[in-house]
């Protein structure tokens, strides 16, 4: 059966069925086995249940010079992204797995309860004994981990990708400076509300744009800049406490108060979508965004025949105190995307595992990332000297090329760049955020009462937290809030994750 057609399978048939109909695709080896030793055409086949983030399956155009590279033959089981953690549940519950299998949901309770019953490999003794595995970060490693122990490579993503987006051509007709405290930022939200910084006599742009989001909007990473921790914080004696109880959350919330009073920020944000929030920005309605540095180039994009003279500038250095000891950006996830994990029905013994983790280090090579990134050169893209890569055939490279993007075990920190100005700046700034990023330090540990109350107590928080900004409550009335987060359930959070952090500390 050839590979595309197993492709096709994957999405259309039975996850069971599945992985029966690829037993006896390539020599040597099936979703149900073990790497094979080396057949006749010297390689390995290696099986890999993977997740599929586009429409539809990658031809094997890339996939045969990825098997070039890595000296294998790579089997794929595409799971969409959609129905990820059902057949992830599915597989698991059943042991019908392969040699490597993608989790990029390590909060679920199937997933990790598999992983803690030693279902996969434990690879932390093992990493060092490959160059791109043992570069991988202690902080990384720690993060990637199950009460203290790694059963997988970590998927490395960036570990803080958020900074301010400021209109550069406003700046500079207004006559200011690019921010760098949160003082000089709120001065350019002031002045962009009410100078008239597109000069069309009409009082109608404000200083920033946001949207109904605490977390991925401007909120967040403004809590940064006044030494929030990043959701928990735990002192050396291992007490934990929860980022809204810290004077830098109060802080913040003062200071989008501020912005909402005054009329600095659109009036609207606490009910507006990221669409709404991004288009605003592109049809010049505001001047100042905060998110993810790389949205840059989209809104750059978005606002071609509309605000042609737009200019971006991109800023990840503001501080509260203008000192740059202070400086501050929290981390989403931090930095882990997931694991590629082992398990151990289909490795069977150190020596295969030593395989897959070989196939897994060279895939962290920069001639693999180039390939499941940008695609091949001269066919998919162009790159110059300073190895600023473009896209040259969108629709080709989003049938060829796309599909691995999700499949990288490594994303930054490479040569290869985007050739796009402002895409490679915002890349650059967010490998820089690595240095000065704030993890959470409870991020791989667990919390029963968390994982079961933890979003809808944290309705509790965010509610308190909205209609304090907007006017609508004092600070004894949120401090009151969070008392009632604390009765609810979230005192029994801090104990659990004081006892696992004990755990696996000491």
């Amino acid at each position: 059966m050839k590979r595309k057609s197993i492709r096709m399978m994957a999405l259309t048939l039975g996850f069971g069925l599945l992985l029966s109909a690829c037993s006896g695709t390539q020599t040597g080896g099936s979703a149900g086995e073990a790497p094979a030793a080396d057949g006749k055409d010297g390689k390995a086949t290696i099986t890999w249940l993977n997740i599929l983030h586009t429409p539809a399956p990658p031809t094997d155009t890339i996939l045969n010079k990825i098997e070039e590279a890595t000296n294998t033959n790579i089997e794929f089981s595409w799971i969409p992204d959609a129905s990820k953690e059902e057949r992830l549940n599915t597989s698991l519950a059943s042991d019908s797995l392969a040699d490597i299998v993608t989790l990029t949901i390590l909060d679920n309770s199937s997933v990790r309860n598999a992983l803690k019953a030693g279902m996969f490999w434990e690879v932390g003794p093992y990493l060092d004994e490959f160059p791109n595995l043992a570069a991988i970060s202690p902080e990384m490693r720690t993060s990637a981990s199950i009460d203290g122990k790694l059963y997988g490579v970590p998927m490395q993503k960036q570990v803080a990708r958020n900074g301010v987006v400021i209109r550069k051509d406003w700046l500079d007709k207004l006559g200011l400076e690019v921010p760098k405290t949160t003082d000089e930022l709120m001065q350019v939200a002031k002045a962009f509300t009410e100078q008239d910084p597109d000069g069309n006599g009409v009082k109608d742009t404000t200083g920033f744009v946001d949207r109904s989001d605490l977390v991925y909007g401007a909120f967040k990473t403004l809590s940064s800049y006044f030494g929030t921790p990043s959701v928990w914080s735990v002192s050396e004696d291992g007490k934990v406490t929860p980022e809204f109880e810290s004077e830098g959350y109060i802080k913040t919330m003062d200071y989008m108060k501020q912005l909402y009073e005054g009329g600095y920020i659109n009036q609207d944000f606490a009910v507006t979508a990221k669409t709404d929030q991004q288009q605003n920005f592109s049809q010049g309605k505001a001047g100042i965004y905060v998110g993810a540095l790389f949205d840059s180039k989209n809104l750059l994009n978005d606002a071609k025949g509309i605000q042609d003279n737009m200019e971006l500038v991109l800023v990840n250095d503001i501080t509260s105190t203008g000192n740059e000891s202070d400086r501050a950006i929290w981390s989403t996830t931090n930095g882990v995307g997931g694991l590629l994990a082992f398990p151990r029905s289909e490795v069977k013994d150190e020596e295969e595992l030593k395989r897959v983790l070989k196939f897994v280090n060279d895939l962290m090579s920069e001639e693999v990332y180039a390939l499941m990134t940008y695609g091949i050169e001269g066919v998919h893209y162009t790159a110059d000297e300073q190895k600023a890569a473009t896209i040259t055939d969108t629709s080709l490279w989003e049938q060829e090329v796309q599909p691995f993007a999700g499949s990288r075990p490594k994303e930054p920190g490479y040569e290869i760049h985007d050739a796009n100005p402002l895409k490679a700046e915002a890349d650059r700034l967010i490998q820089e955020n690595t240095e000065y990023a704030v993890l959470n330090p409870m991020f791989s540990l667990e919390s029963p009462t968390f994982s079961s109350q933890g979003s809808e107590l944290q309705k509790i928080i965010t509610d308190a937290t909205y209609k304090y900004i907007l006017g609508k409550i004092t600070l004894d009335d949120f401090k009151a809030a969070v008392s009632s987060w604390r009765k609810a359930g979230g005192d029994q959070i801090i104990a659990e994750y004081e006892a696992a952090y004990k755990a696996v500390n000491g």
